[in-house]
């Protein structure tokens, strides 16, 4: 199952996929561009992963962590598909990452990686732009890099779980204007989702609507005001995401 969440008519609405956009409950059927979407989950904590893809790291001048790099991020990062994203002014450099989110399903402490993946309720996927001026470095980054108001797409769909037989065998593609340049995939993670889970519920228990971005692999450019930018993964979705000045 894959629902989102939409506003239309003043008023937000789960929606499910449909061939013409998107349907109501009441079976309405809207296209993608009559309504305003929203990130499909109202987030809980929301978890970042720094270089967690080896190839990222190197591409970065970093070696890859021996132990996950983990940051948090503002509810008011998020924003949905179809949304726009503000470069600043003046800065030199602002790449996507393309990213897969995984979503906890039910309260999770001190779990083991074997049985990790039966906690998550769900996947979608995360544009997660950064600033590189801003960043200090990756194990201090800067609040500026990750936390700026709608910064981070996510959507369009949330996919249940059990819809994603291997969450580490999952394709990943970006297009810049229709221009590929970022390709990977979710096996080559330093830290697989089950073990991120393990990782973050050893020390704090995590709870459902808790979202988990799990980094990106190396590809990134520079993006300017009207690109394009599309983050595509394997089975969950596309998020399509304009930057704007």
């Amino acid at each position: 199952m894959r629902t989102a969440r939409i506003v239309f008519d003043g008023q937000i609405h789960t929606v499910t996929p449909h061939a013409d956009g998107v349907q109501l409950p009441d079976g309405r059927v809207l296209a993608e561009n009559q309504v305003l979407w929203l990130p499909p989950v109202v987030p809980g904590t929301i978890f970042a992963l720094g270089l967690n893809y080896a190839d990222h790291a190197k591409e970065l001048a970093f070696k890859p962590p021996e132990e996950p790099l983990v940051f948090l991020k503002g509810p008011n990062a998020l924003t949905g598909h179809r949304g726009q994203t503000r470069r600043p002014a003046g800065v030199k450099f602002m790449h996507y990452e393309c990213e897969l989110v995984a979503v906890i399903g039910r309260e999770a402490r001190r779990v083991k990686r074997e049985d990790a993946l039966s906690y998550v309720g769900g996947y979608t996927v995360a544009n997660d732009y950064a600033i590189r001026d801003y960043l200090e470095n990756f194990y201090r980054p800067n609040l500026r890099v990750k936390n700026r108001d709608g910064c981070t797409p996510l959507g369009p769909w949330l996919v249940s779980a059990d819809e994603v037989a291997d969450p580490q065998a999952l394709a990943l593609t970006t297009t810049v204007n229709g221009k590929l340049t970022q390709q990977g995939n979710t096996r080559d993670m330093v830290f697989p989702v089950a073990v991120l889970i393990e990782y973050l519920s050893s020390f704090m228990t995590l709870k459902p609507g808790d979202i988990i971005l799990t980094g990106t692999p190396d590809g990134v450019v520079d993006c300017q005001p009207g690109d394009e930018v599309v983050t595509e993964i394997e089975g969950i979705g596309r998020l399509v995401n304009t930057i704007v000045s």
